[in-house]
C-alpha cells in the first residue's frame, strides 16, 4: 500500500506550508513510507486529488486544499482529520495500515481484544493457535518497546505528569496480572495432558 501525500511546494501561504511540513515530519517520525506528490507544478496530480476527495469532504468552494491524504486510492483525509487521528493515538488506523507491534494504537487494539477476565475473544483465540504463547510474546514484545522508547527519550524531555504516571503504572499492573495468569495456567495445561 502506497501512501500518498498531496502537497503544494510553491504554496504563498503560511499556514498550508505548517500544515504540510506536521503531516510529514510526522510520518517520517513514525516510518511510514509516502510519496508526496506535487500539485504546484503537476496539473495531473491536482486534477487527480480534486476528483477524489468525496465531495462530503470538500470545502464550500469545492477546491480541496493541500495537504490531502490518500491509501493508494482511498481517501483518508486532510489535515484537520489527520490531526484528530494524531491526537487519538490512531494514525494508522486513519492511513489503513496495521500498526506496529508496540505502539500505543497496536496496544489499544491489543486491549479492545481482551475480554474482562483476561482470556481473548474466541476470534483471536482461534485465529492464533495457543494464545498463551501468542500473549507470552506480545507481552515480550511491548515490554521491549517500552525499553526501546525510553532509551529514546531526550534528556531533555519534560518530565511526566502525574496522569501519565498512572497511566504508565496501570499498564505495567496490566501486563504482571497477565502475565501471572499466564504462569497460573501453563501448570493447569500440563497437568491436563
Amino acid at each position: 500500500m502506497v501512501i500518498k501525500v498531496f502537497l503544494a511546494t510553491a504554496s504563498g501561504s503560511t499556514a498550508i506550508k505548517k500544515k504540510q511540513q506536521d503531516v510529514v515530519g510526522f510520518l517520517e517520525t513514525l516510518k511510514v513510507e509516502y510519496t508526496p506528490l506535487d500539485i504546484a507544478c503537476n496539473e495531473d496530480n491536482r486534477m487527480w486529488m480534486r476528483q477524489n476527495v468525496p465531495e462530503d469532504m470538500k470545502p464550500s468552494n469545492g477546491i480541496p486544499l493541500p495537504p490531502q491524504i490518500f491509501n493508494e486510492e482511498s481517501y483518508c483525509g486532510d489535515y484537520e482529520t489527520f490531526f484528530n487521528a494524531k491526537e487519538d493515538n490512531s494514525v494508522y488506523a486513519f492511513l489503513g495500515l496495521p500498526p506496529p507491534p508496540g505502539s500505543k494504537e497496536a496496544m489499544q487494539a491489543e486491549k479492545s481484544c481482551v475480554v474482562e477476565n483476561g482470556t481473548h475473544t474466541k476470534e483471536e483465540t482461534h485465529a492464533e493457535g495457543n494464545s498463551d504463547e501468542s500473549l507470552k510474546a506480545r507481552i515480550e514484545e511491548d515490554e521491549e518497546a517500552e525499553e526501546e522508547a525510553d532509551e529514546d527519550k531526550d534528556e531533555d524531555s519534560q518530565p511526566m505528569s502525574e496522569e501519565e504516571e498512572d497511566l504508565q503504572s496501570e499498564e505495567e499492573e496490566e501486563l504482571r496480572q497477565l502475565e501471572d495468569e499466564d504462569e497460573a495456567e501453563a501448570p493447569e495445561e500440563e497437568e491436563d495432558e
